[in-house]
């Protein structure tokens, strides 16, 4: 019987996006929000970020209606953001998701348009 990590390793996922699967890493809602957004890409996948800043980002979670790239991307996109400032985060694009998430499958890669163009707008929303 197959796992799902082995059923993700055999798809082309890397062992770091595998990780980020298997341990969904901030997902769930912050009260009180410092930064929100929502934003429902072409695919039908749905992101909302959550964030709370003071001189950084402190906290950062997501929730998604979406697919395994979807999760792999949220999840790397809130551990690579936390501890960092807002202005060191302005230039994010998937092109970093992507280097640091390692191998997906080809037809995933535009999760990470989805996850770093939602928080593109999200730290937009907060500078408003």
């Amino acid at each position: 019987m197959n796992t799902v990590r082995d059923l993700l390793k055999t798809s082309g996922y890397s062992a770091r996006a595998i990780k980020y699967y298997e341990n969904n890493f901030n997902v769930g809602r912050i009260e009180n929000p410092d930064a929100h957004f929502t934003y429902t890409g072409p695919c039908g996948d749905s992101l909302e970020i959550f964030l709370k800043i003071s001189d950084v980002i402190t906290d950062a979670k997501f929730q998604a209606i979406g697919c395994v790239g979807t999760f792999i991307f949220g999840s790397a996109l809130t551990k690579i953001i936390i501890r960092k400032k807002v202005k060191d985060c302005e230039n994010f694009d998937e092109i970093d998701l992507l280097k640091h998430v390692g191998e997906v499958p080809e037809q995933k890669k535009h999760c990470a348009h989805l996850v770093a163009l939602t928080f593109k707008k999200t730290i937009e929303q907060y500078k408003e």
